[in-house]
């Protein structure tokens, strides 16, 4: 069986489809047929009953005298003429022994009831049975209590029962028959819910061929823009895998175009400073290789250009590395903090920065759930951004209150035209080109602050300069589960 299951298990899903349909149509046929043919018999059955109830046969005491006289030879016809013809016809003692009507059609078995019956005559009962005849033939007998006499003086003669049959020759022939065609009818029927459910399986599973025909297209060609047709009031399981594969290849195709752009601008940013060291260093170097030293001063600022850009290559590079993290790997240390003691850290590091400036802070408690390190950098990012815009000796004012927290500068702000692109992996005003960045830290600010379920804008302030404003959901207490 064990097998079987194993090899059924391996075939295609159309297949299989096709079996359970045929094998499920199958079953209710037979159970169908089967109580067909039953019915069918147990009404024929009722038949041949009634045909054997409506078989009176009463003799007058002398014919009864005449026949038990003649037992166990057979009587003549005329004794009998009251017995319906082609009938089997007999009367049986207490002892067994059989007389049978002259003109019958045959001998039948008798039983121990058949016995009882005649010994026992006030049981006035008829029993309808199945039996044979000594002719090999299939009988219906009915076995009564054998009445002498008409009218008022019908009477059970003792000691003898009638029993009176009907061949089933017929009866047997026309079940036969109906078994016959419902054999037939229920095979044709088998055949035709496996092909019907072949038929069925191909049309259901046509959408499942066209993805599989898809993931494969996918597979060898590497084509991400491949979608399946689907109807827009489908919503069968097929339509939303579908739906669910379109949705991934766009996703996918869509990853793949922002990792090309991001590798396309990586390397255009990264080519300014790497051809600046390159040429500081090959300055150095050719220096030492001619014998002609540097003077101090040349010296002194080019091993300081190569120090600036070293360092901005490591902060690019650490900008890339956080923005190639994958979201588990950032879930996995998201915790409940302190939004006020995040923004403090930051202030503090602010501070160091711009030591000129004037940065005030109005912080109120607020927790959030989000990465501790993910968020403090987003902060310091918007921090770093205002110092570096705003004038010398200018003001920086932070304000945190229900989980909303603005950074505002007094620097030259930020022009309409390029809002809608602050938050653009790479993207630098052309004012600020000029200034140290990579232009990634923004953009590491609005994917952290979305992933902690928040949102972050940036717009002109009124007076001049520009107000960054994020919005974080939490609450001004930390929840019981908290450490």
């Amino acid at each position: 069986m064990r097998k079987v299951l194993r090899r059924f298990q391996t075939l295609p899903i159309r297949s299989r489809l096709a079996m359970l349909v045929a094998a499920a149509v199958a079953f209710a046929v037979a159970a169908v047929s089967v109580t067909c043919w039953f019915i069918v018999q147990g009404k024929l059955y009722d038949q041949v009953d009634n045909q054997l109830a409506n078989a009176n046969i009463r003799l007058s005491q002398d014919e009864l005298t005449v026949l038990l006289a003649s037992c166990p030879k057979t009587a003549d016809e005329s004794t009998n003429s009251m017995r319906p013809r082609d009938y089997y016809a007999q009367v049986v003692k207490a002892d067994g022994s059989v007389c049978v009507f002259g003109d019958s059609v045959g001998v039948m078995k008798t039983t121990a009831q058949d016995k009882k019956m005649a010994a026992d005559p006030e049981l006035r009962v008829r029993v309808f049975r199945d039996s044979t005849a000594t002719n090999g033939q299939d009988v219906r007998v009915r076995t009564t209590p054998l009445l002498v006499g008409f009218g008022p003086d019908t009477q059970a003669f003792p000691g003898v029962a009638l029993m009176v049959g009907v061949s089933l020759k017929e009866t047997q022939k026309t079940l036969n028959d109906l078994a016959l065609v419902l054999l037939l009818v229920s095979g044709v029927g088998v055949l035709g819910a496996g092909a019907a459910g072949l038929a069925v399986a191909r049309a259901g599973l046509r959408p499942v061929d066209k993805l599989t025909e898809a993931v494969e297209h996918v597979a060898r060609t590497e084509d991400l823009g491949i979608r399946i047709p689907v109807e827009d009031d489908a919503e069968d399981e097929v339509a939303r895998l579908s739906r669910s594969f379109n949705s991934m290849t766009s996703s996918l195709a869509s990853s793949r175009d922002l990792q090309q752009q991001l590798i396309a601008d990586a390397g255009h940013e990264l080519r300014t400073p790497l051809t600046s060291l390159r040429t500081n260093i090959e300055l150095l170097t050719r220096s030492e290789e001619t014998g002609r030293p540097l003077p101090p001063a040349d010296r002194k600022a080019l091993l300081a250009s190569v120090k600036a850009q070293m360092t901005e290559l490591a902060a690019l590079i650490g900008d890339l590395q956080e923005l190639s993290r994958s979201a588990g790997q950032r879930g996995e240390r998201v915790q409940v903090i302190s939004l006020e003691d995040t923004v403090e850290a930051a202030l503090r590091r602010a501070r160091l920065r711009g030591p000129e400036l004037t940065i005030t802070a109005d912080l109120h408690p607020w927790y959030v759930r989000a990465e501790p390190s993910a968020l403090e950098r987003a902060i310091v990012n918007i921090l770093d951004n205002a110092v570096k815009f705003s004038p010398e000796g200018g003001t920086i004012e932070v304000e945190l209150g229900s989980g909303i927290l603005t950074v505002r500068d007094h620097g030259p702000g930020i022009p309409a035209e390029e809002l809608p692109h602050v938050f653009d992996r790479f993207w630098r005003s052309p004012s600020a080109r000029a200034l140290p960045g990579s232009g990634l830290g923004l953009s590491i600010v609005a994917r952290t602050v979305e992933q902690a379920g928040g949102e972050v804008t940036l717009a002109r302030a009124e007076g001049g300069g520009t107000v960054a404003t994020v919005r974080l959901p939490g609450a001004p207490t930390p929840p019981p589960e908290a450490p």
